[in-house]
Order: C-alpha cells, then structure tokens, then sequence
C-alpha cells in the first residue's frame, strides 16, 4: 500500500500551482540556459539564421502568453462552475486535478516568464551575438510547444466541465478505487469480518484529536508499529468514515507507549472532505449524486441518470472480475486487522438514491429494474442476485407510489418479477 508521505506527495502534485511552479522554474533556467552555451557557438552563425529578431519574437510571446493566460483561467472557472451546479461540488475536485489543464496553463505561464525573462537578459547585453543565436533556437522550440498546447487546449475545452466528462472521470477513478481494493481488500492486513468477535478484549482503543473523514490509511506504518511493540492493531475507521474525539479510529493491544499511540493516530489521515483514492464509496456516491441531480425538477434530465445506472453497473462488476493470482496482494501485515468493503453497502450507495427519486419517472425505473437484473445475473446464486432482488424490490415499492398510470406500473412489476437466481441468465446480458 501506498504509504502517508507518497500519498500526501501525489496529493500535492495534483494542485495546480505545484506543476506551473515547475514549468516557471524550468523556463526561466532554460532562458539562462543561452548564457552557458554561448561560448561554443560559432562567430559567424548569428549572421546567418538572423538571430537580431529575437527580441521582437520574444516580444510577441510575451504578449500573447500573458492575454492566452488569462483566457484559459476564466475559462477554467467557468468549468468548475459549470460541474459544480450541473453535476455535483463532489466531481468539481476532480475537474480541478484535471492533468491536461494543469499541462497547458503551466506551459502558457512558463512561456510567459521565458519571454519576459529573455527580454531582460537581453536589454542588459548578457548574452551577446552568440547567445542570441542560442535564444533564437529555444525561442522556436518554444514556438512549437505553444502551437501544439494550443491545439490539444482547443479541442480539450470542448469537453471540459461538460456532464458526460465529469461524469466519466467519476467512473474512471471509482473504477481504480475498486479494482485496488479488489486486488488489495484489506489494505495488505487481515481480514475482520466481525470486529465484536475480532478485537480482544485486552486491546486499548486509539483516539484521534481531529475531525474529519478519514482519507487514508498507512497500513505499512501500521505494521511496524506493532512489530515493534510485539501487538497488533485493529483498523476501526476505513477510508471514507466521519472520525470524531470520542470515537475510536483503531484498537491497540500490547502497544502502550503513548508515543507509539501517537504514531498509530498519525497513520490515519483525516481531512475535510472524502477523498477518492482508498474509498471506493465515495465514488459510488458521487455517482448517484450525478444521477440525483439530473433527476430534480430544476435540472429535469432522466437521460444522464439512464447513462449513471449503465456506469453504476461497470463499477460494480468490477468486485466479481476475478483476480490473478500472481498480482494479487495477499496478507503483507499480520499484525494489521482490517474490515472489508461490503458489497450490500456498494448496492445501497449507486441504487437508493436513484430508485427514491426516480420512482415517479417511468423510463428511469424500468432502466434500473434492468440494470439489477444484469447485475444478478453476474452471480445468479450469490451476493449479486440476493442484493439485485432486495433493491429490486424496494424500487418495485417506491415505483408504484411514485407512478400514477397502471400500464406504466405493470411494466415495471413484469421486470421486476424477472430478477432471480433461475432467470437471471436469460435476461442479463440486455441490461
């Protein structure tokens, strides 16, 4: 598993500024770059690629990047705005860590401050005839990376902040949320199925002073915290859970030195908001949000919420893909109990929502119905079928007080009445 300090490090990296700061950074180096190199150019090169015209290109750059820069940042927020009220705030964070943004607004301010700094080196007489020459052959270079930036940031704002985007960038990451928690589903600990069974008694319980949902767990730290005290941990709060003072986050046996105490509240990571990374559950209820929101009167679009019940299928396929044996991760930290992701609470996440306000919209209910029987038919005898017909059901109910004609309700039951172990497989593959 990923440890504290890589993760808070691919946190930091996702900010924007962290990746325009280093552009910045090299751009400036590189404008520098043309005094180094000076010396090994040849006299008589600056004559003949005329590299007396740099200043005006520079010039240009600097000008352009500065208007270009400003564009693509009212833009931007325009997308975060745009996602925040026609998706849901929960995806916002994920347009906001968008890579390709981050690329081009990155490149437009390195290009920037290039120019401006070549511009000053240039007005002090640093670089020098040669020095020009080596100016001029970056300066183009730099030429064809804003071209191509342009290009690629044209055809991405097209897409950027629109519902189906933001929606499938939600499914993307709650897809590798549950396929790492597929491969690894206790975090590389054992398994505690039943913590009233699994903790002893002896075991002391680990407070944290914070509040805030926890977003990640070290369980490598973990581990050597109790190898050194020769216990073990219990994990109480998995990513996701809203952690309070006066709630224990993990239970401790045999380890009681505070400091190690101290140690163990630190592997927990506790933060405002739920993060993505190691809470498949989250993601699943951004998804439902997305549908939820698309259902309400205001907005009034059943065709995104038909779109979130075909995704919710996809994600929750995902925990019956089966595992290679050779990349799964088995129990790399005896010392570390876990819980489990249940898959009934995947079920309750994706299809409670939907089925609560889409019982008075027809289409929507008979594309859910559908979509549970697909669902069972992945494992007609197991936790797919019995959770397919237990939400089944429960729609079934919502739906006939939702609906006002009969026809529209008796589509629904026939549907309904399809879901099983015995038929499952007749009906799945036309979700």
């Amino acid at each position: 598993m990923t440890s504290r300090w890589l993760w808070l490090l691919s946190q930091l990296t996702r900010r924007i500024w962290v990746r325009a700061t280093l552009f910045s950074v090299l751009a400036i180096a590189t404008a520098f770059l043309a005094i180094i190199i000076s010396p090994y150019i040849p006299e008589d090169l600056p004559a003949k690629i005329g590299a007396d015209a740099v200043d005006r290109i520079l010039g240009i750059i600097a000008s352009s990047m500065l208007a270009v820069t400003t564009f693509s940042l009212s833009t931007m927020v325009s997308a975060y705005s745009a996602a925040t009220s026609n998706v849901t705030p929960r995806a916002t964070r994920l347009v906001m860590e968008d890579t390709t943004t981050h690329n081009v607004l990155s490149t437009f301010v390195g290009s920037f401050l290039f120019s401006l700094v070549g511009i000053i080196v240039l007005s002090t007489g640093a670089y020098g005839d040669r020095g020009r020459v080596v100016l001029f052959i970056v300066t183009i270079a730099v030429i064809i990376l804003i071209v191509g930036t342009l290009l690629r940031w044209i055809d991405h704002l097209s897409r950027l902040g629109r519902v189906t985007e933001t929606t499938e960038r939600v499914e993307d990451v709650t897809a590798q949320a549950m396929r790492a928690r597929r491969k690894n589903p206790y975090l590389g600990g054992q398994p505690m199925p039943d913590p009233e069974t699994t903790i002893p008694s002896t075991a002391h319980p680990i407070y944290s002073p914070r509040i805030g949902y926890v977003q990640h767990i070290d369980t490598g730290e973990l581990s050597e915290i109790a190898e050194q005290g020769k216990g073990r941990v219990f994990v109480a709060s998995l990513p996701g859970q809203f952690s309070v003072p006066t709630a224990p986050i993990a239970w401790a046996e045999a380890i009681e030195s505070e400091d190690q105490r101290a140690a163990i509240c630190n592997c927990f990571s506790i933060g405002d908001t739920r993060s993505f990374d190691q809470d498949p559950r989250f993601g699943a209820c951004v998804l439902s949000e997305i549908a939820s929101r698309a259902l309400s009167p205001a907005i009034n679009d059943p065709g995104t919420a038909i779109d979130v019940i075909g995704r919710a299928i996809r994600v929750l396929a995902i925990w019956n893909e089966p595992v290679d044996p050779a990349t799964k991760d088995g129990v790399r930290y005896p010392r570390v109990f876990v819980p489990g992701v249940k898959l009934e609470d995947l079920f309750d996440d994706l299809f409670t929502p939907i089925a609560r306000d889409s019982a008075s919209i027809i289409e929507v209910a008979i594309r859910l119905q559908k979509a549970l029987r697909a669902l069972a038919s992945l494992d007609p005898e197991g936790r797919y079928a019995e959770n397919a017909r237990k939400h089944s059901r429960l729609a079934l109910q919502r739906a006939e007080q939702g609906l006002s004609l009969d026809h529209d309700k008796q589509r629904v039951r026939e549907i309904a009445s399809t879901i099983g172990a015995k038929v499952a497989s007749r009906y799945g593959s036309s979700p």
